[in-house]
């Protein structure tokens, strides 16, 4: 039992998620300061609203603050759009820059028997058959 738990832990698929998480935790602190230090205030500067949690909507006793909602849609709104141009946008350009390509294969498949045989085998070893050459 913790020969496979171990197994599990210690496969890439998991350390990588365990490495992003916290990269991601590190770097949430970053997009939320860049969200409430530098872009809130210069939109509040343009707007002359600070903020919209003096929204409230008085119904039969409940207070139903629906200006922390605009508040946080509009928080979320700017950290997608943060994440998106400061991060996505530079990346993904960057690998279609690299134009990065996969290796040819090593081996192809016999049209006869389906068995896979060296890409640039002419023949079958396993029927025998002529196999077109790859380009």
């Amino acid at each position: 039992m913790l020969k496979g738990f171990r197994d599990f832990i210690l496969r890439g698929n998991v350390l990588d998620l365990a490495v992003a998480v916290v990269i991601g935790a590190a770097f949430s602190a970053i997009v939320n300061s860049l969200v409430k230090d530098l872009i809130t205030p210069l939109i509040s500067a343009i707007v002359k609203v600070p903020n919209f949690s003096y929204l409230v909507l008085n119904l039969n006793g409940a207070h139903i603050t629906y200006g922390n909602f605009l508040d946080n849609t509009i928080s979320f709104l700017l950290i997608a759009a943060s994440v998106y141009f400061l991060v996505v946008l530079p990346i993904n350009t960057l690998l279609s820059r690299m134009k990065l390509t996969a290796p040819k294969p090593a081996t192809k498949a016999c049209p006869e028997c389906l068995s896979d045989i060296p890409a640039a085998a002419k023949r079958c070893s396993h029927c025998g058959e002529p196999v077109p050459v790859a380009a």
